[in-house]
């Protein structure tokens, strides 16, 4: 059984928020949700909350939506 700790869980959900924006083409949203990340991500990680692994992952993940991102404006 895999155990994902509140940290995870809440970057997660994070995660899925902003593919529901992007799939509705919500852009305003979709920044917001992906700026979120990745301060969550900065901030679980200060505080102990995520290990290395886990903190590599969310950052990959928040690498590629930025890069996606890039041209996403009105």
């Amino acid at each position: 059984m895999f155990f994902k700790s509140k940290a995870q869980k809440e970057l997660d959900f994070i995660i899925q928020e902003l593919k529901n924006f992007l799939s509705n083409n919500y852009k305003d949203s979709a920044h917001h949700c992906r700026k979120l990340l990745g301060e969550k991500t900065e901030e679980f990680y200060a505080a102990g909350k995520l290990t290395q692994a886990q903190y590599n992952r969310y950052k990959e993940i928040y690498r590629k939506y930025t890069e996606m991102m890039k041209d996403y404006h009105h």
